[in-house]
């Protein structure tokens, strides 16, 4: 793999290197767990109304979380793949509106009780973090190869 970036700096470069996979991997696990886990540990816990008020609180940093670690990562990794930068980027640029957008959105389908909308955003929201994943998935693996 050549380094899209190359300023002779080797060390350097290891360094953006391995602090791309590492900061790729916690956002790799953060998102699964918040996604997979935290989120249907609420609800089993908590009674629903409680669980959707937690809910909603949480997910706005969790997006801060995923637009700030992916960023940061996309940085790092511009210095030995621009393949796993440019993922990155995506995800940092695809987040944002999500988290704007189509947030607010689903928060007022629920509050006007529209179920059918609400499932529908939901389930934009939910392939949405699932793509997130997986393509963080293709970028430790491509970072991991190096």
């Amino acid at each position: 793999m050549q380094p899209c970036l190359s300023r002779g700096y080797p060390l350097f470069e290891t360094f953006a290197h391995i602090s791309a996979l590492l900061i790729s991997s916690l956002l790799f696990g953060g998102m699964l767990l918040f996604s997979a886990s935290f989120a249907a540990f609420l609800f089993k816990s908590l009674p629903p109304a409680e669980a959707s008020a937690l809910i909603r609180k949480a997910f706005p940093s969790f997006y801060i979380f995923v637009i700030i670690t992916s960023l940061i990562a996309a940085l790092l990794a511009l210095m030995t793949s621009l393949f796993s930068a440019s993922i990155l980027a995506l995800i940092t640029l695809s987040t944002i509106p999500t988290r704007q957008i189509l947030m607010p959105a689903i928060n007022a389908a629920t509050d006007a009780k529209l179920k059918q909308r609400f499932l529908v955003l939901h389930g934009l929201s939910v392939v949405i973090t699932l793509a997130h994943i997986v393509a963080v998935g293709f970028v430790i693996v491509d970072l991991a190869a190096y």
